[in-house]
């Protein structure tokens, strides 16, 4: 389900409605399966230390940009990060190192390409070979997303939970946005993250807290280019849920005129490309979208596409740690302790994160 389109509304209800009460004969079959998979035995391992960063629901939370300003914060305590995923939305299976001057998001995926601008990245299906790719150009790999997928033997993994929508109706797929049920996947967390406030996500936190789960807390903070304060703007998206980026672009001072949202991972055609240059004309308004969008429209050679890859503005995002220094220390003692009960002493990595 990570290439759901749009999530649906009545996910993020509190109380379940009528569908996805209907829906739980499903959900209970669904949620099953997957907590049955998260338990199965490891098919491989590396000796570079692996640190997940997943979710408990279907749709983004912010994996991509905590992935990003987690690399930054152990590259600035000496590690050599390099990043691991799937490459939803592109082509290749992998196990792949990404190039960003020739590879595309046809290719690889538009997150694969916005990590590849920051360290070595690589995708790949089979986890457990793209982490061995992943261990030859770094001394520790950040997987993005993944957390329900046992094939790979993880050394910490950390899930997000964002504090506006938390884990919506608390049902499973398709009734609701979780993948397993809850209880079923707390055990294989090592930490929680909250990004952002909100009663939903602080109930999970909460949940996860009691469980004695360690809780360590971020915000998504937008960036509009300088240049922009102020101008009026159509803002589209094609992620789980655009109306996020609409209201951050708000946040970061823009007059935004129309927006328009597209499903997850969209892949825009000439027809969407030439809506928008004529709306965004007709109402005086400048294209602003969102990285991951950027990278879908990079390297195109449709005339309309090609010009609304060089309009359309980029709404930055970033990702800033509540307590970085207690996160970085967590992870050292968590990558330390799972050497001292296993066979595996991640030497490469010398399991240090200090000063």
């Amino acid at each position: 389900m990570s290439g759901l389109r749009q999530a649906p509304a009545f996910w993020w209800r509190e109380r379940p409605s009528a569908l996805a009460r209907l829906l739980q004969p499903v959900s209970a079959i669904y949620g099953a399966i997957t907590a049955r998979r998260m338990a199965r035995a490891p098919k491989g391992r590396i000796d570079a230390p692996v640190i997940c960063i997943g979710n408990f629901v279907a749709g983004g939370t912010g994996k991509t940009p905590f992935a990003l300003a987690l690399a930054d914060l152990l590259a600035q305590k000496g590690r050599k990060p390099a990043f691991l995923l799937r490459g939803y939305g592109g082509n290749a299976r992998g196990p792949l190192l990404v190039d960003p001057a020739r590879h595309t998001a046809q290719d690889v995926g538009d997150e694969a390409l916005l990590l590849a601008e920051r360290a070595p990245t690589v995708v790949a299906r089979d986890r457990v070979a793209g982490a061995r790719l992943a261990d030859g150009h770094g001394d520790i790999v950040l997987m993005d997303d993944g957390f329900q997928n046992p094939d790979l033997e993880k050394t910490v993994s950390l899930v997000l939970v964002d504090g506006e929508t938390g884990i919506g109706n608390g049902l499973s797929l398709p009734s609701g946005p979780l993948r397993a049920p809850l209880a079923r996947q707390l055990p294989f967390a090592s930490a929680v993250i909250g990004i952002g406030e909100g009663p939903a996500g602080e109930r999970v936190l909460a949940e996860a807290g009691n469980l004695g789960l360690p809780v360590f807390r971020a915000a998504l903070a937008a960036r509009a280019p300088a240049d922009l304060a102020g101008a009026r703007a159509l803002v589209f998206a094609g992620i789980g849920r655009p109306e996020k980026v609409f209201r951050s672009a708000r946040d970061a001072g823009l007059e935004v005129v129309a927006t328009r949202g597209f499903g997850d991972h969209h892949r825009y055609s000439e027809a969407d490309a030439e809506a928008l240059l004529a709306e965004a004309e007709a109402l005086g308004a400048q294209l602003v979208t969102t990285g991951k969008d950027r990278a879908r429209l990079a390297g195109v050679t449709a005339p309309a596409l090609a010009t609304l890859a060089t309009r359309a503005r980029v709404l930055g995002v970033e990702m800033r740690l509540e307590d970085p220094e207690a996160l970085v220390a967590f992870l050292g003692e968590a990558i330390r302790a799972k050497s001292a009960t296993s066979d595996t002493n991640f030497a490469k990595s010398d399991a240090k994160f200090d000063d």
